[in-house]
């Protein structure tokens, strides 16, 4: 029988540029998981930092290439949401390697000041204040201006949001704001509308009725669309709308000047996916360089807030195979010593597909498998690839080595949707974390963030040891 390497080799591209196999056991960009997993055990998140300059300097090179293609003059600003991982790690890298931040909610604004307090970020640095305000995260933007972050832009949700900021701001003479518009949902959508946003309908009357007479200065316009940045008719449909709005409201505001473009560009999740980043940018910006030419007004400076593209690929979550349980003639069950639901919370909420691939035992058979949790609850599984509809595994045998197996592309939002170090389903503790960096010499050096929670956190929060 063909080995599991056999297997793979026949049914995608491989090796990658993040995957590599060396002696029967996969490496992640270089990094030998077999060494980590024998150091730190397992369950065991990871996270690679590299992969976070990489991503920004690509996407800045699309967008730059691109622009200089059409001799489009104007600026590129890459810009990272908050919200995808907050750890502060993360918000080092980021901003070490030239990137500008989006906020969505007001405990950003701390991270914010700390960040500066210690060096990471300056007044010159571009802070994107997004989302449905509360009274607080108001308070917080308005104070980063008065402290002279002059490139802090909170972005009006609704037509009641400037108001809000008059007591803070009325004796500045001007501060800057942008506006959202609110994007039309995708046509299989339970809503037509988005929640978020100023209606198109709306901007030009709010402009000229509340925003012109004001102390504030109109510079940005963003949309947003929650599936990201796709080659479908609707995201086109609606850059176009975007684009033409944008012309409309420039020719009565000479302050506007830039075009904020939310939604990210799309991530692999299967090792089959190999998407055109540079012609998907290319015309992006062909869309917005015509649409411009056609109004005979200058092209704006161009902004992209990318957050699960930007720290998806950094990270790993790596299991151990307990045990196997045969439960029918067709149903065969690698249990691991972790929860789905608890851990990969998309796994159950989306039904997400990562890349899943065992670590070691390469060489041996394969065969079909179901993914099983150590919940009780029957939805803690993973029975399908996104590329097919079957997850396959190499076959255990007794008296070898543990099969161990990892989910990749983790990098976004699981740490935070699983409440992190907090309490969840069946009290399964969070997973040790372990961080992989480079050097000044560009070697990789791994350290441990956090041990597995413990059950003494556990009984903390739940009040047992008060």
């Amino acid at each position: 029988m063909p080995s599991y390497a056999e297997h793979i080799q026949q049914s995608v591209v491989f090796p990658t540029r993040a995957f590599q196999l060396q002696a029967d056991a996969l490496h992640f960009h270089q990094c030998d998981l077999m060494a980590l997993i024998r150091r730190y055990g397992t369950p065991l998140r990871l996270s690679y930092l590299p992969c976070i300059g990489a991503r920004i300097a690509y996407a800045k090179k699309w967008f730059e290439d691109s622009m200089r293609a059409r001799n489009y003059r104007a600026d590129y600003h890459y810009c990272y949401c908050t919200k995808s991982s907050h750890f502060a790690f993360v918000l080092k890298e980021v901003l070490r390697n030239g990137a500008h931040i989006e906020t969505s909610s007001a405990f950003d604004i701390p991270i914010i000041a700390r960040l500066h307090a210690k060096g990471h970020l300056t007044h010159t640095h571009y802070i994107i204040g997004n989302g449905y305000k509360t009274p607080d995260y108001v308070g917080y933007l308005a104070q980063l201006i008065r402290d002279g972050f002059t490139h802090c832009i909170p972005v009006l949700d609704h037509a009641d949001e400037l108001s809000q900021y008059a007591t803070y701001l009325q004796d500045v003479a001007q501060w800057p704001v942008g506006v959202r518009l609110a994007a039309e949902e995708e046509p299989n959508f339970e809503f037509y509308t988005s929640r978020l946003g100023i209606r198109y309908t709306e901007l030009v009357p709010f402009y000229q009725n509340v925003l012109k007479p004001s102390n504030a200065t109109l510079r940005l316009l963003h949309f947003f669309i929650h599936t990201g940045i796709k080659d479908t008719p609707y995201f086109w449909g609606e850059l176009n709308r975007f684009v033409q709005a944008y012309c409309k409201l420039k020719t009565l505001c000479p302050t506007l000047d830039i075009l904020d473009i939310g939604g990210g560009l799309p991530v692999t999740h299967t090792l089959t996916q190999n998407y055109d980043y540079p012609t998907l940018v290319a015309h992006i910006v062909d869309t917005i360089y015509r649409i411009c030419k056609q109004h005979q007004v200058a092209p704006p400076h161009l902004m992209t807030e990318f957050g699960t593209f930007t720290v998806a690929e950094t990270g790993a979550v790596l299991y151990q195979i307990l045990g196997e349980k045969k439960q029918n003639d067709r149903e065969r069950w690698y249990m691991i010593n972790g929860s789905l639901i608890t851990q990969l919370p998309d796994v159950w909420a989306l039904k997400h597909r990562y890349i899943v691939l065992p670590i070691n035992h390469w060489n041996a058979p394969y065969h079909k498998v179901n993914i099983g949790g150590l919940t009780c609850d029957s939805m803690d599984y993973y029975s399908a690839e996104s590329h097919v509809s079957e997850v396959f595994m190499p076959v255990q045998k007794k008296g070898q080595e543990p099969l161990y197996i990892g989910f990749f592309q983790t990098g976004a939002y699981q740490e935070s949707l699983s409440g992190y170090g907090g309490l969840q389903h069946c009290l399964i503790p969070t997973p040790q974390h372990i961080v992989v960096a480079h050097d000044a010499n560009g070697q990789a050096h791994h350290t441990r963030f956090r041990s597995e929670q413990s059950h003494q956190s556990m009984l903390d929060i739940l009040g047992y040891n008060a």
